[in-house]
């Protein structure tokens, strides 16, 4: 089962819309997923800085910005 997770901050719209997209989508491929705040950990702020939400899979990182979906499921689904 691959493990997903979000890179984001508090108080950003995009990282609210991707939690949201990420939250339904392995809400419905039984995926389990959580989130990790940029801001608290340096080591995370100078990876990402601005550049949040990022989209991590097993580790490794699938996107930023958007939850793009059919690749994000095409991920999910391999």
């Amino acid at each position: 089962m691959p493990q997903v997770i979000v890179v984001s901050r508090h108080e950003c719209h995009a990282c609210e819309q991707a939690e949201a997209d990420v939250s339904r989508i392995c809400g419905e491929l039984g995926v389990p997923w959580t989130t990790q705040d940029v801001d608290a950990d340096p080591e995370l702020r100078a990876e990402y800085g601005d550049r949040v939400p990022v989209i991590l899979i097993d580790g490794v990182e699938h996107g930023y910005w958007k939850v793009e979906e059919a690749r994000f499921r095409a991920a999910l689904t391999r």
